[in-house]
Order: structure tokens, then C-alpha cells, then sequence
């Protein structure tokens, strides 16, 4: 018998976001992020049921709301906040603005050593959006955190 580690449960990991539009989306994430359409399915009517997209060494997954996925729209919002790393925050974030996005915490300097701001996209997913700035341990990190929330 050998120690031999065992595979990993997870091969792969990406976000699936349903939009109320998603030929509208993959459109805005090309001109605002820069991704790469990989592959497309539709359905009958000509929605689209998956599109593989492609944001650097990243990929995320579009759909067409239907009954059983709805998009965050209609749920008054959602949870979840995309972290995404990019070379130039803002940039970033105006050809998002520009494409529909909406400023949720604009672009600044942050304690945590990162330039970077959230956006939500005209589909009702949110975006942080940042660059590290600068190189701080854990604990630089902790005692700003800290310092931040006595003020």
C-alpha cells in the first residue's frame, strides 16, 4: 500500500452568472473586461444556455435567466462579490461605467494595500475590482483593519 496523495475532489471552479440578457453581457464583459468568448450553446429560441468566457487566467460562465435560474435582478440584488485583479483599477472601471456599471464604492487607495473599488454591472452582479499597490504582511494588514474600524 502506498501514501500516494489522492486527486483532488475539485478539477475546475468557475462563477455561472444568469443575466436577464446574455448576449448583452458577453458583449459588455469583452469591452469592459476583456474577455475572450470561448464557446456559446443556445437554446431553440436562441438564448443562450452556456458561454464559456475567458478574463485573463480566469473563466466565467454566462446564461440567460430562465424559471429554475433567475438573475439577480429579479432577486433584488445578489451576495456574492466578484473579486477580480487587474493592472489598472481604473481604467477598469470607467469602461465599465461606460458600458452600463454602476459605482458602488468608487475607486480609491484602500488600508489593506490595494487601489480598488466595486462596481455592479448593468446584470446585478458585482465586481471588486482592485491592484495590489502596496506588499503589507497579514498582521500590517490586521492593525490597519483595526485602525480603520476605531475611527
Amino acid at each position: 500500500m502506498t501514501n500516494a496523495p489522492a486527486e483532488p475532489p475539485v478539477t475546475r471552479l468557475y462563477a455561472r452568472l444568469v443575466v436577464s440578457d446574455a448576449a448583452r453581457a458577453v458583449d459588455f464583459y469583452r469591452a469592459a473586461l476583456g474577455a475572450e468568448e470561448r464557446e456559446r450553446y443556445t437554446g431553440p429560441d436562441g438564448r443562450i444556455v452556456h458561454a464559456m468566457l475567458r478574463l485573463g487566467g480566469a473563466a466565467i460562465a454566462v446564461k440567460d435567466a430562465d424559471a429554475g435560474d433567475p438573475a439577480p435582478t429579479s432577486l433584488g440584488g445578489s451576495p456574492v462579490i466578484i473579486a477580480l485583479d487587474v493592472s489598472d483599477p481604473d481604467a477598469v472601471a470607467r469602461a465599465m461605467v461606460r458600458g452600463g456599471a454602476t459605482v458602488v464604492h468608487p475607486v480609491a487607495d484602500q488600508h489593506y494595500g490595494q487601489r480598488g473599488g466595486r462596481l455592479a454591472d448593468p446584470f446585478g452582479h458585482l465586481w471588486m475590482i482592485s491592484r495590489t499597490i502596496e506588499e503589507l504582511t497579514p498582521e500590517q494588514i490586521q492593525r490597519r483593519t483595526d485602525e480603520s474600524f476605531a475611527s
